[in-house]
């Protein structure tokens, strides 16, 4: 079998011989049903070749879709006018780069349908050329926009600026004023379009960019388009049963194991509240084909916009995750710095995950364990800025934690500690100091939680909540681990306990008081003061047996 891995062009697939899963009958109810639509989906999960695929079937290339499950539904196969305008790998952090982008996009159309001499100015020439290709070819022009947001996702929170007509302009509200005279165009070209179809990662608030631009169809939290991109549960099972198999011998595990690996590594995405199953593609791809559980998505990349607004990020992570929201906190991006929970949705860190109907709203959390291993590594390394890789740093507690060896977690702990820089460390009061304190410590574990890759049914988890500022946190104590449990209002905290595993019970605690003391105490010279190491000691030895 051939994985399509990185190809994103439809023809290429069907060509080359690629695995191909057939989309193609939500793609003829779509153009049969709508003229004007806007999708929203994380990078990496199937939004050009989307957009290739209605490419190829506007352009009448009926042979490329022999077989397919829109041979059959498709009579006619015409011939339309095509314009297909990707901003992808184009750097527009240049100033000046959008404008020349759009402008050689127009010229190329205008040398094929002709240019009208009396438009002046981009919008108007690309009106004109909508028009000039409805007249010559008899029928209405098909408008194909992929990833419609790049333009202002590279310069945003940027110190960008450009020059025009000698006053110098930020290039974010620039790029931003081109964009919003451009597609304010389909207005004024509606007679003279057939379809059009907008893709991105984000959807900026209408009234930046989309106001004066005829209101598109959002379809990307619509139940009915939902399995449009990405790979759904039935689909990976009937297509790839055999391939499964194999990595289940692999991983020494049975067939319903190994279904159970690659779900809660790449599956978990939901983008409507019928909450149908969405695998990552390019993960899941990269994982069959490679026969291996590994970060595939996470590591193409980060991107940079989001690491740019995490910076200004004044909360919690655990205050905005596990939370239900109303869709108006998470739909619609107003490029606000200090709310980043739009861009942090959109772009595939967090998705639906609940519904609640009388409410209309939904509880918003990580998708599965690659991102919430790599989110909270990002997140991690942005906010404590450690000398040392936070990724080894996990890898060497897991395994101290697999072997028990207390010393070498309690020498661990404390080198992390010691290498956040000063700067990050010092609060303006007491309370900033605990909060950052509990915040570290909060991240840490999470990230070790992720390690634990046992099927749920098999499990034995003991569940303790974490009571930090109000929020209750669930954390798993894993057989032979050790991990913190609890912080009570007396802000007595950092329990750990080792569980054993022939008995399952609790093994006395009193080296591990001490371990977490000591941390404490290393905590208290760099700034983090709390004075409740006596209550710490009595409670946790309190809880031993």
């Amino acid at each position: 079998m051939k994985y399509p891995i990185g190809i994103q062009d439809f023809e290429q697939i069907i060509e080359g011989d690629y695995v191909y899963l057939d989309k193609t009958a939500l793609v003829y109810d779509l153009v049969t049903n709508g003229k004007i639509y806007f999708l929203c989906r994380p990078r990496r999960f199937g939004k050009s070749l989307l957009v290739s695929t209605l490419k190829y079937y506007f352009e009448g290339k009926k042979e490329l879709f022999k077989g397919l499950a829109i041979d059959k539904l498709e009579k006619e196969w015409k011939q339309y006018p095509v314009f297909h305008l990707d901003f992808n790998g184009i750097n527009f952090t240049d100033a000046g780069m959008l404008d020349k982008t759009l402008l050689g996009f127009v010229e190329r159309q205008e040398k094929i349908y002709g240019r009208d001499e009396f438009a002046e100015g981009l919008g108007s020439r690309f009106v004109s050329v909508l028009k000039a290709a409805h007249e010559k070819t008899g029928l209405r022009a098909v408008v194909l926009i992929d990833e419609y947001d790049k333009p202002l996702l590279d310069v945003l929170d940027q110190d960008l600026n450009i020059t025009i007509n000698g006053q110098k302009r930020k290039l974010e509200e620039w790029n931003r004023e081109v964009l919003k005279g451009f597609y304010s165009v389909f207005k004024a070209a509606d007679a003279d379009l057939q379809f059009v179809l907008l893709t991105g990662v984000t959807k900026f608030s209408q009234v930046s960019v989309f106001s004066g631009f005829n209101q598109p169809d959002d379809i990307s939290m619509d139940e009915h388009y939902e399995a449009l991109c990405g790979i759904t549960e039935e689909e990976l099972y009937s297509t790839f049963e055999e391939q499964i198999k194999v990595m289940a011998v692999r991983y020494k595990t049975t067939e319903e194991g190994m279904k159970y690996k690659l779900k809660r590594k790449f599956d978990g995405y939901h983008f409507s509240s019928d909450m149908l199953d969405i695998y990552n593609p390019f993960s899941i791809l990269n994982s069959l084909s490679k026969k291996r559980l590994s970060d595939f998505w996470f590591r193409t990349g980060t991107p940079t916009y989001l690491v740019r607004l995490l910076s200004h990020f004044k909360e919690n992570l655990n205050e905005l995750t596990g939370k239900y929201y109303p869709t108006s906190s998470f739909v619609d991006y107003r490029a606000d710095v200090e709310a980043p929970l739009p861009m942090i949705y959109q772009s595939g860190y967090l998705t639906i995950k609940d519904w609640n109907m009388n409410m209309d709203s939904y509880l918003l959390d990580f998708p599965n364990d690659e991102v919430k291993n790599g989110f909270l590594t990002l997140v991690a390394t942005s906010y404590l800025q450690p000398k040392e890789s936070t990724d080894a740093f996990v890898l060497q507690v897991v395994s101290a934690m697999d072997v028990g060896d207390c010393h070498q977690l309690e020498n661990l702990m404390t080198s992390f500690f010691a290498s956040i820089p000063y700067s990050q460390r010092r609060k303006d009061d007491e309370r900033e100091k605990e909060r950052y304190f509990q915040y570290t410590f909060y991240l840490v574990l999470r990230m070790i939680s992720c390690f634990d890759q046992r099927q749920e049914s098999a499990s034995h988890f003991i569940i303790r909540k974490i009571q930090e500022i109000g929020i209750g946190i669930h954390i798993p104590v894993f057989d032979g681990k050790i991990t913190a449990l609890i912080n009570h209002r007396q802000r007595c905290f950092h329990i750990c306990l080792v569980v054993d595993k022939t008995t399952r019970r609790i093994k006395p605690v009193h080296h591990l008081v001490d371990v977490l003391i000591k941390m404490r105490q290393q905590a208290n010279k760099i700034g983090w003061q709390t004075g409740t190491e006596p209550i710490i000691r009595q409670n946790l030895l309190a809880q031993s047996i």
